[in-house]
């Protein structure tokens, strides 16, 4: 995947802007950003959004109102994202189920490009297939041997029928040919116990909570999903490093608005992240949550999502991945 980048020179000449005055469509509202988030409280992007909320509300000036709505895969909240007003006062942020959605479920209550105003992805993080260490493989091409020797016998988790960390490690599956049996969870936090208890033996997982288990033992790292090794873990090889070349995936996060955005709002909010982005607590603390930070103006984002949801409905239709 390929995220165009606000450079970093642009961003810190924004830094000083953002302390003198708020921006001029959101300073004349009366009530504050609302931040809707499809997702569960405590979940990667939830804990984004709220380690850069104080900063995002002094770009906006006005307080900044984060609300959980899950559910459906995300389905719940963002059909109350696309219905929002479109007066730039109700945004959202969506994760790759977004994309992935239309693809594996029979339907949505709303066009996933149609119906939103996509405003910037925010920032990516890589994922990582871990195992518990009492199975026997410590590289990708072991865990291929293995399966492949025990069809049928070898298990993998992942945080739900259809999610990101699902697909994650279906497309792994389906790519190298082998026979797993899939056991999906209500969430991140029950997966992330039954792999570190050897209830279930590997995964697909984000990298930034996944970390203090790997390097303490309790988990086994076997590769990174991303494209090229990661600065947090650079021994650690890719996936496709190890006989997989087609596989790439890392999670991402996006501010969208409803239909009808008009774009004058949208560059406004956009560039309220990137004012927000500028300050050093808000960029550390999202780097500190796995991130790598995007920033893309609402045209390359919209243009991202496109090719993301074409390529994810193709690894879906691959790993014959479905929600009933």
């Amino acid at each position: 995947m390929h995220f165009p980048t606000t450079s970093r020179r642009s961003i810190l000449a924004l830094a000083a802007a953002s302390l003198v005055a708020p921006l001029s469509a959101m300073a004349q509202a009366d009530r504050p950003l609302r931040v809707i988030l499809p997702l569960s409280a405590g979940s990667g992007a939830d804990g984004a959004i709220r380690a850069i909320s104080t900063q995002l509300a002094r770009a906006v000036g006005h307080p900044v109102v984060i609300e959980n709505l899950p559910g459906a895969g995300g389905i719940t909240g963002t059909a109350q994202i696309v219905r929002g007003p479109r007066d730039g006062s109700t945004i959202g942020v969506v994760s790759n189920n977004h994309v992935v959605n239309p693809s594996v479920y029979p339907s949505i209550p709303f066009d996933a490009l149609q119906d939103i105003a996509p405003i910037t992805i925010i920032g990516a993080t890589p994922f990582v297939l871990v195992a518990n260490p009492g199975l026997p493989a410590r590289t990708i091409q072991e865990l291929v041997a293995l399966a492949k020797a025990r069809p049928g016998a070898l298990n993998y988790g992942s945080s739900g029928n259809g999610t990101i960390l699902h697909l994650g490690a279906a497309m792994f599956v389906d790519q190298a040919g082998i026979d797993i049996k899939h056991i999906p969870y209500k969430g991140m936090g029950m997966l992330m116990n039954d792999l570190l208890s050897g209830q279930v033996q590997w995964g697909v997982v984000a990298l930034a909570p996944a970390a203090p288990h790997i390097r303490s033992g309790t988990l086994r790292a076997l590769g990174v999903t991303t494209a090229q090794r990661v600065p947090a873990m650079p021994d650690l090889p890719t996936i496709a490093e190890q006989g997989l070349p087609d596989y790439a995936l890392e999670g991402w996060i996006a501010a969208i608005g409803p239909k009808d955005l008009p774009m004058t709002e949208r560059n406004r909010l956009h560039q309220a992240f990137q004012q927000a982005l500028a300050q050093p607590e808000a960029r550390n603390a999202l780097i500190a949550q796995g991130y790598e930070i995007k920033l893309t103006p609402p045209e390359a984002t919209a243009e991202f999502m496109r090719s993301e949801l074409q390529r994810m409905g193709q690894i879906v239709k691959n790993a014959k991945v479905k929600v009933d």
